[in-house]
């Protein structure tokens, strides 16, 4: 290989190395931005970082001590060995990523990432496998003892009384509107979750109802109130209705469609 030749591959290298720096350097974290079952997109989590996203959710069975990520478990024994863990799909790399950068998942960004896991399985029994799963990633988890980036709340099927007697406080809550009466700690309980349809019937097109939209004000007054985040599932996954929650004072604004919302809320340059 002469000279000429070694020269190009190298700046064909640099110039590979830059763009894919630039690319990286244009994702602004969104704190806002919540993947609904985010493992359902081509690329789960990864998808959602390049978007900006700050919080993800997994659905996640209790399967022979594997906590396999689907939003419906099969019958087949076979297919069941088959569906990706946790650790797979967004333990280990989110673990690598934030060795990458120092200590967080984004840059410069050090504010919590969430990680929702929602039980699908037995609470009890899912909760210790996970307890027994996150003691290989205790570097980049926040806890009572270590203020590590990665925040995790259980959702589903939660083991409420075992998560509230946990000194250490390794995983924490999503909690619900009726748990707003016993004031739990945001460290315990940071977010709190309804579905949208227990508030109303809106279909994101049109302005909504006066009485819907006071009555999320007042749950994400009492809300914030405590320290917690609010999020609404089952949202109409419209650009009038990301606006119109945020308007309101909504969180974690609920999506499938991670690029219209990073378009939305700024998350890229």
């Amino acid at each position: 290989m002469n000279y000429c030749s070694q020269n190009t591959i190298l700046n064909m290298v640099l110039v590979s190395v830059i763009s894919a720096s630039c690319l990286m350097a244009q994702v602004v974290p969104l704190p806002n931005a919540h993947a609904h079952n985010d493992y359902e997109h081509n690329r789960p989590l990864l998808d959602a970082l390049d978007q900006g996203f700050t919080s993800v959710e997994a659905d996640v069975f209790l399967v022979d001590d594997r906590l396999v990520v689907t939003h419906n478990l099969p019958h087949q024994a076979a297919e069941r060995q088959a569906l990706p863990t946790l650790e797979e799909l967004y333990l280990q790399p989110l673990l690598e990523r934030v060795k990458e950068n120092d200590g967080v998942v984004f840059p410069g960004y050090t504010r919590p990432f969430y990680l929702m896991i929602d039980f699908k399985s037995a609470a009890k029994e899912t909760y210790s496998v996970l307890l027994k799963t996150l003691e290989s990633f205790q570097e980049m988890l926040h806890t009572a003892h270590h203020n590590g980036p990665v925040t995790i709340f259980i959702s589903g099927n939660r083991p409420i009384e075992q998560i509230l007697a946990d000194p250490e406080i390794i995983v924490a809550l999503d909690g619900r509107p009726d748990d707003l009466q016993r004031s739990i700690s945001p460290d315990r309980m940071p977010v709190v979750s309804i579905s949208f349809g227990t508030i109303g019937s809106w279909d994101g097109q049109t302005l909504m109802p006066r009485k819907m939209r006071k009555a999320i004000q007042q749950l994400a007054k009492a809300c914030h109130v405590q320290g917690k985040k609010l999020r609404l599932w089952a949202i109409p996954d419209t650009k009038l209705s990301w606006s119109t929650m945020l308007r309101l004072g909504v969180d974690l604004i609920n999506t499938d469609d991670l690029e219209g919302l990073s378009r939305l809320l700024g998350g890229r340059n």
